[in-house]
């Protein structure tokens, strides 16, 4: 059984041969301006352009918590677009992340990742401003993309040792 791989180092300059699949959480109201998707931005513009039409246009597709929108931003890179947030700040409801809408989306990245033959790279998804706790998503990883054979690297920016559970 494989397992995920933990690393220091920018997600969106992802390791290793062959495609890479970049996964990555968004909200479910149209905003992107704080977080990864500002590295994504740095790198590429496609993204955050598809994911803003994506929304714009969200009355005749299938935009929604739980919907992954797949950008190609190069020739064996594609970006993940996982609406996994409801909304933007934790309030009487709770923290923004939803740990159905994540897992659903990554049942979809799981797909695509076997068509591709991509391996997927991600951040700690959900743990950031979206206020998730990664000792809940680290087994819906395991369970949707190592459970399918799937590689997968996670990384830490930033100083100190890695991590491996929070």
């Amino acid at each position: 059984m494989s397992e995920i791989t933990y690393v220091r180092g920018d997600a969106t300059a992802p390791r290793g041969k062959g495609v890479k699949l970049i996964a990555h959480v968004c909200n479910d109201l149209g905003g992107w301006g704080k977080g990864f998707v500002l590295a994504v931005s740095r790198r590429w513009p496609e993204p955050e352009a598809a994911y803003r039409r994506w929304h714009r246009e969200r009355a005749g597709n299938d935009f929604g918590l739980g919907a992954v929108q797949f950008v190609q931003v190069g020739p064996y890179v594609w970006v993940a677009n996982m609406v996994g947030q409801r909304g933007m700040r934790t309030g009487s409801k709770g923290v923004p992340v939803r740990y159905e809408a994540i897992d659903t989306a990554l049942g979809s990245v799981a797909e695509r990742a076997v068509e591709l033959g991509a391996s997927v790279h991600m951040p700690r998804i959900g743990c950031g401003l979206a206020g998730g706790s990664w000792s809940r998503i680290e087994p819906l990883i395991e369970q949707r993309l190592v459970g399918r054979g799937i590689s997968v690297t996670v990384y830490d920016y930033g100083e100190g040792p890695v991590a491996h559970r929070g």
